[in-house]
């Protein structure tokens, strides 16, 4: 087999890094000479090593203290792997005072100048402290000197008074190109340790044990690790919160044992255990009997209900004034942070401050209003049941045989249209005596788009009309968060951009704040250069600027499902009036394709009737998720979709 120069050299590069011992601040010149990732020439940045290990310690004074240590050496080959220069540790607070620390920062950034290797220290005025939330801070650092070439490397410590023990993760979203993982417990606590099977790389997994003498006699459990060349974590269109394809271990404790390895407390749950724990809790379902302190303002606004009006008017109310009286502070949260009292008197709290206080008011009026417990999409789908598993709380009001779903942080979300966030498939509902059970949060109605387009030809072929537009549902929501808070002078620049000439008049927005019906908007259009003339021929898309002219489905193949959230059709109304001295040369055959047995729709009608043109389009996706089995027959359908829209209608002179 031959092999050219320049690759021979890659690959003894390469070698000569794999070969090579990590020691802390052993930085190699060819390191800092490599110009690309070997591998994979696309990436930004490359992580050269990654070392984690978590031992646990014993002190007289507080028993096993968990110690994980981490050391990573990064590579960053261009600008757009800069922020790879910035390290971000969470750090987990518990009750009592108990918290997490990190200690022993060291770190360094490496650049080549002159031939030589010199080394910038990490000083002070580079580390942050700041609150997540109520349970978490982050402790950031920001390397100095950072430029195309660099290599930065730091190691630190994080000493936590707690058992459990996050989740260790194989793969990031650049390649690992060394990876050594150890984890270290007493054979007093018993995990069980679980690996993400949505992954595509799963590493191969050691385990052993050890006796240990220090400071007694006790045997201890060794999980390692030790890959090569592990694949960053691509993002692919529309796949939603890739961290559920991560490839990661999470380590479930079960069991704690005494000196005799006698069991003296079980942790083995299930998600009914869970969710029962986090309702006994009295940020949670305590929050849920308050009632007093909002009962006269809200029985003075349900008094101007008139007898005719149904529970639902009396949902829409009190979602409607939690969202005037209290505001969403950013931060997430099953449990309550200043309480459902507190939030209401000062007008500010988190999710759960929020949406038990809108359970609490509906249950006030007698209506069947309980939480559901979930997963945010950034939080990702939970490998095992546990109290981190959930990371947030909305409200499902049941209605004859119909529930609502509703979460009042959202200010232009309403009944069962949250804010995507939230929508990670499923949540658990929570009843008042604290049994639970699974409900899914997916939206099944289809959101719809439907534009009306009228064009007019000019004689100097530029184009001229009118278009209006409607949004219901979850396309209204995105709507309304784009535009409801721009000036109108700015919502025609945003409908302008990128449209070529496009110029935009008499811009009319219906509902944008009534968030009980939907968007409606028009306007007035001009279009200096919609068309493409040679000699006496017209040529040009009938959608104009509405045109979908590229497809983002491009991979040859997929590894991951493609995630569009919600169902959804466009629908696109047509009318061309035809220029004074041309006639019709050729129209697009009308066209109509399927996918999977109508999961997805694509019809496209064109016709010449009179001195018009007119075209039906419409787009239909049913099914939200598409396997990657299907990728290559769904890639090929909204292929077709996207060529026919570019096809051109001819005009010639008659």
């Amino acid at each position: 087999m031959k092999i050219s120069i320049f690759t021979f050299l890659a690959l003894l590069i390469c070698s000569s890094i794999y070969t090579q011992d990590y020691d802390f601040g052993d930085i190699s010149r060819a390191e800092l000479q490599e110009k690309f990732y070997t591998i994979d020439s696309s990436v930004a940045a490359a992580i050269l090593y990654k070392k984690e290990e978590v031992n646990f310690f014993f002190t007289k004074a507080e028993g096993f203290v968990q110690e994980r240590e981490i050391h990573e050496r990064v590579k960053i080959y261009n600008k757009e792997g800069f922020d790879w220069a910035t390290k971000k540790i969470y750090l987990y607070k518990g009750d009592g005072g108990n918290v997490e620390k990190v200690s022993g920062i060291k770190a360094y950034t490496y650049n080549l100048v002159d031939g030589k290797i010199e080394k910038d220290k990490l000083g002070k005025e580079g580390e942050f402290e700041e609150d997540y939330n109520e349970f978490t801070k982050i402790n950031s650092f920001t390397m100095p000197n950072i430029n195309e070439g660099s290599v930065i490397e730091y190691r630190y410590k994080i000493i936590s008074p707690f058992i459990r023990i996050d989740d260790v993760v194989f793969q990031h979203d650049i390649p690992i190109k060394k990876l050594d993982v150890k984890i270290v417990t007493p054979e007093y606590y018993i995990y069980n340790k679980r690996m993400n099977l949505r992954a595509k790389y799963q590493p191969k997994v050691n385990v052993s044990s050890k006796n240990n003498t220090i400071p007694f006699d006790y045997k201890t459990n060794i999980i390692s690790i030790s890959e090569n060349n592990i694949p960053g974590l691509k993002s692919e269109a529309f796949s939603g919160n890739m961290s559920n394809y991560r490839s990661k271990m999470s380590l479930e404790l079960t069991a704690i044992l005494n000196a005799n390895k006698i069991i003296t407390k079980e942790f083995t749950t299930n998600w009914e255990k869970v969710s029962k724990t986090i309702y006994d809790n009295e940020s949670f379902g305590r929050q849920l009997k308050e009632f007093n302190f909002y009962k006269e303002e809200l029985n003075g606004l349900v008094s101007l209900l008139s007898d005719k009006e149904n529970d639902l008017e009396k949902v829409f109310l009190v979602e409607d004034f939690v969202k005037s009286k209290v505001k969403w502070n950013g931060n997430f949260g099953k449990y309550a942070q200043k309480g459902v009292r507190s939030a209401f008197k000062d007008g500010e709290g988190n999710v759960a401050d929020i949406n038990l206080l809108v359970i609490s008011m509906l249950k006030s009026l007698g209506l069947n209003a309980v939480p559901v417990l979930i997963s945010t999409r950034d939080n990702g789908i939970p490998l095992f049941p546990s109290l981190n598993g959930f990371n947030y709380v909305i409200c499902s009001v049941q209605i004859g045989e119909k529930s609502f779903y509703i979460d009042a942080t959202e200010q232009y979300s309403s009944n069962n249209v949250l804010p995507q966030r939230t929508l990670n498939w499923q949540g658990r509902l929570v009843n008042d005596d604290g049994t639970s059970s699974w409900v899914d949060i997916r939206p099944t109605s289809i959101s719809e788009q439907s534009s009306m387009l009228n064009i007019k030809i000019n004689d100097d072929l530029s184009v001229s009309g009118n278009l209006n537009e409607k949004h219901t549902s979850y396309l209204a929501l995105n709507y309304r968060k784009k535009y409801a808070l721009m000036s109108n002078e700015d919502k025609i620049k945003n409908i302008e951009s990128g449209k070529g000439g496009l110029e935009v008049n008499n811009l009319n927005i219906e509902n944008i704040e009534d968030i009980r019906n939907p968007i409606k908007v028009s306007y007035e259009y001009e279009l200096p250069d919609g068309l493409d003339q040679i000699g006496d021929k017209i040529y040009f898309s009938p959608l104009l600027f509405l045109t979908e002219e590229e497809n983002p489905f491009k991979l040859e193949e997929r590894q991951y499902p493609i995630d569009f959230i919600y169902p959804f059709k466009d629908t696109y109304l047509v009318n061309i009036m035809l220029p004074n001295g041309y006639s019709v040369e050729s129209l697009p055959k009308s066209e109509a394709l399927e996918f999977n047995y109508g999961a997805a729709k694509f019809l496209y009608l064109l016709k010449e009737n009179g001195k018009y043109l007119q075209l039906r389009l419409e787009l239909e996706i049913k099914s939200t998720l598409i396997q990657p089995e299907d990728y290559k027959t769904f890639k090929d359908f909204f292929s077709k979709s996207v060529e026919k829209q570019l096809e051109q209608i001819v005009l010639t002179k008659a």
